[in-house]
């Protein structure tokens, strides 16, 4: 089973890979991450999807809270959270460019570069979203995909801010 944690750290050289090495020394597989500044540069947020049943996600974010630079932790579970993901395809087109551009329309994909031997397109979806491109595309010839690690946030008006461990700990007390 997959389980995507949003992860909001400090903005600060080392963090990532603290993070990373609490992944790998308790023998966590992650099955993608991503990581960016968010609206307020003091901080970084990580998305992680972690492999595992329940009980590993309960031991990675009990894991993750022990780590100084880690500020909040919020899980982003499929029915309450928008996730998406992005991947680039350069294809052998030749010939058959007509045929991939009129898929890259049906999955709203972009054109980013188009030579004579090839086109580039990126796409933004979730898993099943970009594993349905490639699959369609394979036949025209693959040279390369890239893809990158889910991001997402939750839908509504709950925010990562509200895991804040200085937040909590207010609500707690007062």
């Amino acid at each position: 089973m997959k389980h995507v944690l949003s992860i909001l750290v400090y903005n600060q050289p080392g963090v990532l890979v603290r993070v990373a090495g609490m992944f790998s020394r308790r023998g966590f597989n992650i099955h993608s991450l991503a990581v960016g500044t968010t609206e307020n540069p003091d901080y970084s947020r990580i998305t992680v999807v972690v492999c595992g049943d329940n009980g590993i996600l309960d031991q990675v974010i009990k894991q993750l809270d022990k780590l100084v630079e880690v500020v909040a932790i919020q899980p982003l579970p499929p029915d309450n959270a928008v996730r998406r993901g992005m991947a680039m395809f350069k294809i052998a087109a030749k010939e058959k460019r007509g045929e991939v551009l009129k898929l890259a329309e049906v999955f709203r994909a972009n054109v980013v570069d188009v030579s004579e031997q090839t086109v580039t397109m990126e796409v933004t979806g979730d898993e099943d979203k970009i594993n349905a491109f490639a699959e369609v595309l394979a036949p025209y010839g693959m040279l390369e995909m890239v893809r990158t690690g889910l991001v997402g946030l939750a839908r509504g008006e709950a925010t990562i801010y509200q895991y804040e461990r200085g937040h909590m700990y207010e609500q707690i007390v007062l």
